[in-house]
């Protein structure tokens, strides 16, 4: 009787190999999945906030919410998103106002909470931005996106 290997024992210890390295591939490298996470969220956030937009506009006749249509009448710029429901200030306007005080905002019709950047640390923004072309082109943007530039427009 020749003494060897069989070929199940060679199968069977190169899948525990590959499951040990690919263990050791996922610790090694944990802050690129948190990366990717965070960027993930972002993408929905953003998301989020450009249909809601929409939205208000589908409603609307085409009309977007008042405190982004500076840009589309020729004010152009670039928008902070407040996070706070009750803050309208010159470094971000509210697209978004629970109650009657603001009913042109996309409040809870369209959005139910405004979503906040997962490493956002200024205090009454969201860390997001939106602007509008001449054209009524909306883009919401991500500032801290990490690794890579997350915008959607529509």
């Amino acid at each position: 009787m020749k003494k060897g290997f069989t070929l199940i024992e060679i199968l069977v210890v190169i899948g525990i190999i590959a499951i040990l390295a690919a263990i050791v591939i996922i610790a090694i490298n944990p802050a690129e999945h948190f990366r990717q996470s965070r960027n993930t969220q972002r993408v929905s956030n953003v998301n989020a906030i450009l249909n809601a937009v929409h939205q208000y506009a589908v409603d609307n006749q085409g009309v977007l919410p008042p405190m982004i249509q500076g840009a589309a009448t020729g004010d152009a710029g670039t928008f902070d998103i407040c996070a706070d429901t009750d803050t309208e200030s010159a470094s971000c306007t509210n697209l978004f106002d629970s109650s009657e005080l603001l009913p042109n905002t996309i409040g809870q019709k369209y959005i139910v909470d405004m979503p906040i950047d997962p490493t956002c640390n200024v205090s009454g923004s969201t860390c997001y931005t939106i602007s509008t072309t001449t054209y009524g082109r909306v883009t919401v943007t991500a500032e801290n996106a990490e690794g890579t530039s997350i915008s959607v427009s529509r």
